[in-house]
């Protein structure tokens, strides 16, 4: 979500920069490439763009964003000879995610329009523009390195060919697999989210309190309470679905749907506006609370499974089978898995925080002790156990251990060094003209200037 917003905000900061600058620069070519020209404003937007954000450039940006723009061209040039397209569908649901998330943070379309000082409908073609292109440079780059593999071979003869000082370091990382269920909620708890839910429907089709209102003051989906429980435009695939049947049978924007059970809470949900296959609604989240009696039921029942695990009446595979309710791992014989490398190894930083402390100074077949923590995929309180699969200490990549690793460095390593030697070959063959006033740089490519 964080890696989402940010990219958000820096189209936000573009189109700002795009609309308040243009009358504060007299413009000019200073690159021609191919058929492109490149303008002083847009290297200046950039500059602009980036020092607002914060975001430091290595060298003299009046060198480095427009040979950056420059790398740009050269991919969709070779994208139109080559015919690479993207998706139009794809292309607007980028757009229409970014257009909603503008929404939510300045407040109006009237507001948006004011603050880019431009209409709804130009706003939303520049945006598709930018999309577009980057999207096509992308699959260009992707295309470019597609064919680039390795064999076990490629790999023991790179490794070895490595000097010292340039094997790749890998931080400890550890292998974990893990039990874990919720403490069943009491009906009597149940009962009380869905009177508050209720209650909070009343007043909305009474019109004594605004949706939006009763969400930032109530609502435990934190982020979206914020900006009054509106959730932006989605498409069935990114709602669960009870959530995503409801939502969509909604058709009148001033009622209230009925109350909905997720695997986060109890939901009741206003329909804002619905766009061919996606929908903007808002939503209110009650998650019931689990009594500290219950809570401790839970964790003296889990006790008894890990003492059963400990005294070779079962194996920690069997009693993830007949008792985890961690639906990310239970088909996996507890093994958690690193959505970020896609790998079952996971650095300290990459743990959950409960896990960490956990495990940190546990031993290789080690169970702990049962703890509660917030799941990371329902975020709700559950108790949990985890065992120690393996363990590896800071060290040098070796072949045995980091396999993967060195076929993923090895393979990158390659990919560039194709990208790099493809950027010069491109060159030579395009027509480049750059003002003489631009051309005093040390580009990361020299060859942009023909001797």
């Amino acid at each position: 979500m964080k890696k989402f917003i940010l990219i958000l905000s820096v189209f936000l900061c573009f189109i700002a920069f795009n609309a308040k600058s243009q009358t504060n620069i007299i413009d000019e070519v200073i690159w021609i490439v191919g058929d492109e020209s490149i303008l002083r404003s847009e290297v200046e937007e950039q500059r602009l763009r980036s020092q607002y954000e914060g975001t430091p450039i290595q060298g003299d940006p009046y060198c480095v964003i427009p040979e950056q723009i420059a790398l740009n061209k050269l991919f969709l040039h070779q994208a139109i000879l080559d015919s690479v397209e993207v998706s139009e569908s794809s292309v607007m649901n980028q757009v229409e995610n970014r257009m909603s998330f503008f929404l939510t943070q300045i407040g109006s379309k009237e507001k948006m329009e004011e603050y880019f000082s431009k209409s709804t409908i130009d706003l939303r073609e520049d945006l598709r523009e930018m999309v577009r292109d980057q999207m096509i440079i992308q699959e260009m780059q992707r295309k470019l390195v597609g064919d680039i593999k390795s064999t076990p071979a490629d790999i023991r003869r790179f490794y070895t060919n490595l000097k010292a000082d340039s094997i790749p370091l890998v931080p400890a990382q550890t292998e974990l697999q893990i039990i874990s269920f919720e403490p069943p909620v009491p009906i009597e708890e149940t009962n009380r989210i869905k009177e508050r839910l209720r209650e909070f429907t009343e007043r909305v089709n009474k019109g004594t309190t605004e949706f939006s209102v009763l969400a930032r003051l109530y609502s435990e989906d934190t982020e979206s309470a914020k900006r009054g429980g509106e959730l932006g435009f989605m498409g069935r695939g990114q709602l669960v679905p009870e959530f995503a049947t409801a939502a969509f049978n909604l058709i009148d924007p001033k009622k209230v749907s009925r109350i909905v059970q997720s695997e986060f809470g109890y939901h009741i949900i206003q329909l804002i506006e619905k766009r061919g296959d996606r929908i903007n609604c808002r939503h209110i989240l009650l998650k019931p609370r689990i009594s500290s009696p219950d809570k401790l039921k839970a964790i003296s029942k889990l006790d008894s499974i890990t003492e059963l695990i400990r005294t070779n009446k079962t194996t920690f595979e069997q009693a993830v089978v007949y008792f985890s309710q961690d639906k990310n791992t239970a088909m996996n014989a507890g093994l958690m898995l690193n959505e970020k490398s896609g790998t079952s190894k996971f650095e300290y930083q990459d743990l959950p925080q409960e896990v960490a402390k956990i495990v940190y100074g546990m031993k290789v077949g080690e169970i702990s002790k049962p703890f509660t923590m917030i799941s990371p995929t329902s975020n709700k309180e559950v108790v949990a156990v985890v065992k120690v699969k393996s363990k590896t200490e800071n060290h040098k990549a070796n072949l045995n251990d980091d396999y993967q690793m060195l076929r993923a460095f090895y393979e990158n390593k390659m990919k560039q060094e194709f990208t790099n030697n493809w950027i010069i070959k491109k060159q030579k063959e395009t027509y480049i003209s750059i003002d003489p006033a631009w051309q005093n740089c040390k580009f990361q490519y020299p060859g942009w200037i023909k001797k």
